[in-house]
């Protein structure tokens, strides 16, 4: 049996070895304007509704020839990657990695009767359609959103364009509304979250156009509300964004294309954007993404997962490519203020609460390393002063992490981390916590406050105010104090007086959502193992952190979810979603970033921290670190996995586990 010390000298070894190895096939992602792209998973259901939006298009369409031949074979090699991807169980999965499910396979098996593909294939017909009745058709399909109607009503127009579902199952949606002044919407409770606009004119016109009244009092309805058509379709072409692609998702933009086209308005200027937006979305194989990228997204990640091993020459363009993402004038489609980020460069997204608060870390991150510029650069970290069990104690390394001076801070980034600030200021609700695009809307939960939303918000916002501030605020009481204190306003100004009592608002809101085990759920992250698809895994990390980074490792909220996170770990080393969710890349990084950073301040590795690295390590030793899992959430209860993952949640945990810093 080896001695323990060389067993820890072992660990050591692999720890820097796999770090190196990591923090390099990151860098080498970079595209080559040096940033981050990443890569979607393709998608069964996007490719679906894409299928049938150039469908539509085509026989409805008056386009010259050679604009018909274009569509023919992009729907020819959309109806052959679907059926070649059909699940063994007769239905389809949102991406390859994911089991079926009620709302992708009737979307894909409508498909193939849309395109009069359904006697080419009629084996996989027949059995998409057993797996539709088995699942429950449409009751089922409605059960699963429940009163969110952003995805079973577009899935249902889906479905009666191609004539299986009967246009009167179709609800009505109020097109009309979109008349009224955007304020309005968060009083008219909408049955669509706030980023459905588009779908909710263009398949509110669709059942309007198809679904005749009968008594009279429906008959005026049906009149008062066509005198609205001409004018939602205006608002329709306004907010549609450069690119054709509403938030750059082809199932959105495919929606209202296909409904349109159904109406036959194939040739309206949204709907030959929407086309021309398919027609350059396509991948080779014939699939489409659900999302053109997350480039934003995942260059903030990369930045704040490899900190200051960021190569330094790397900052300055970085920088000056994110200051220049940031939106300046209010938002033409959620009437956001100034201030904010979206997931992507591309001009079909809408900021929101957790891409601006990566872009503030990233922004902080860069200025720390363009500080340093002119000294020598540091190398790598190589775990060489970790302690583990067996092995002879270390100190560890201590890093303040906020050591800015403003007046060395540019004040282009200056600038523009006060407007993101007071952006995410005006966003946070009443309720203490961050919604993701708009403020005020509560009736569906992706319009509602989020625990790991709020979370990153308030870490943006810590991280900015020790740099105004200088003072680490460690308890939720003193942080109270200085926030309600005249002082304080008066010395720091109203900027950093509101950031005070912002997060002490946020931190009371993730008291309350912290569930009595000790865990948080996510919004935008799920896992399909788990129950209700829910990831606590992903929550509770992304909660801990904010109560890391704040000082706060004390309370018994964080206590609680630390007990958690540890109990959740599985037999085999790694974390899933869940208590006995099989474990991924992610979520054991995820785990891991928390656990590892934590004991590396005391400069000691516990067993379950060692036996999670070993995991991780051997993963990377087989060569499985790039291989994704489907924890994504688009829409609602809409899969998709992005290549980058795992790779940046595994260079923050391990760079973590070897710095024991806190920055």
């Amino acid at each position: 049996m080896p001695h323990a010390g060389s067993a820890a000298s072992e660990l050591r070894d692999r720890l820097a070895a796999g770090y190196r190895q990591v923090r390099s096939a990151l860098l080498a992602e970079r595209n080559a304007s040096g940033f981050w792209e990443g890569e979607l998973s393709t998608s069964a259901l996007a490719t679906a509704t894409a299928v049938m939006a150039l469908e539509m298009a085509r026989r409805h369409g008056e386009q010259p020839e050679p604009a018909a031949d274009v569509l023919a074979p992009l729907i020819d090699g959309g109806v052959r990657w679907l059926a070649e991807h059909q699940n063994g169980d007769g239905g389809w999965g949102d991406t390859t990695l994911s089991k079926s499910n009620i709302s992708t396979t009737m979307l894909c098996h409508a498909v193939f009767h849309a395109t009069r593909n359904a006697s080419r294939y009629s084996d996989l017909v027949k059995a998409a359609a057993i797996y539709v009745d088995r699942a429950g058709g449409v009751p089922a399909l409605r059960a699963r959103y429940g009163k969110d109607k952003t995805f079973s009503i577009p899935i249902l127009t889906h479905c009666a364009l191609a004539g299986l579902v009967d246009w009167h199952d179709v609800a009505q949606l109020p097109f009309e509304l979109a008349c009224v002044p955007a304020n309005f919407y968060k009083w008219a409770r909408l049955p669509v979250v706030s980023y459905a606009l588009p779908a909710l004119i263009a398949i509110g016109q669709v059942r309007h156009h198809f679904v005749k009244p009968k008594g009279l009092f429906q008959r005026v309805l049906h009149f008062a509300r066509g005198l609205a058509i001409r004018r939602s379709l205006a608002i329709l072409e306004k907010i549609q964004p450069a690119s054709g692609g509403f938030l750059e998702a082809t199932p959105l933009t495919s929606f209202v294309t296909m409904s349109l086209a159904g109406m036959g308005k194939a040739d309206h200027p949204v709907a030959r954007k929407g086309v021309e937006f398919l027609i350059r979305s396509v991948r080779p194989d014939g699939s489409w993404p659900i999302d053109t990228n997350l480039a934003t997204w995942v260059t903030t990640l990369s930045i704040n997962a490899l900190g200051p091993d960021l190569p330094p020459e790397a900052a300055a363009p970085l920088q000056n490519w994110l200051l220049g993402q940031q939106y300046r004038e209010v938002h033409p489609y959620t009437n956001a203020d100034p201030g904010g980020w979206a997931w992507t460069d591309l001009s079909g997204g809408v900021p929101d609460a957790d891409d601006t608060p990566g872009a503030i870390l990233a922004l902080l991150n860069l200025a720390r390393i363009c500080q340093r510029e002119g000294e020598a650069p540091a190398e790598p970290r190589d775990g060489a002063s970790l302690v583990i069990p067996g092995s002879a104690r270390a100190s560890p390394s201590h890093s303040d992490g906020h050591a800015l001076w403003a007046g060395q801070l540019p004040a282009g980034t200056r600038d523009a981390l006060e407007r993101a600030v007071k952006w995410l200021l005006d966003l946070q609700n009443s309720d203490g916590g961050w919604p993701t695009f708009c403020r005020g809307w509560g009736a569906l939960p992706f319009d509602r406050s989020a625990p790991d939303l709020t979370a990153h918000a308030i870490r943006a916002l810590d991280a900015w105010l020790q740099l105004r501030s200088g003072i680490r605020q460690n308890s939720i009481e003193r942080r109270t104090t200085l926030g309600n204190s005249h002082e304080f306003r008066y010395a720091h100004g109203k900027l950093a007086w509101r950031a005070h009592r912002a997060i002490d608002h946020g931190f009371k809101y993730l008291k309350r959502q912290q569930r009595p085990d000790g865990s948080w759920l996510p919004l935008w992250f799920g896992n399909q193992f788990a129950v209700d698809d829910e990831n606590p895994n992903y929550g509770t990390a992304r909660v801990l952190a904010a109560y890391r980074d704040c000082g706060l490792t004390e309370t018994p909220e964080f206590v609680g979810g630390i007990r958690w996170l540890r109990a959740a770990q599985n037999a085999d080393g790694g974390w899933g979603g869940g208590p006995e969710v099989g474990s991924s890349q992610e979520e054991t990084a995820l785990a891991l970033e928390i656990l590892a950073s934590l004991e590396t301040e005391r400069a000691e590795l516990s067993e379950s921290v060692i036996r999670g690295l070993t995991w991780m390590l051997d993963r990377i030793d087989k060569g499985k670190l790039m291989e994704p899992s489907p924890i994504g959430f688009y829409f609602a209860k809409l899969w998709y996995f992005e290549k980058l993952y795992p790779l940046v949640f595994t260079c923050a945990a391990l760079r973590r586990t070897i710095a024991g810093s806190s920055t």
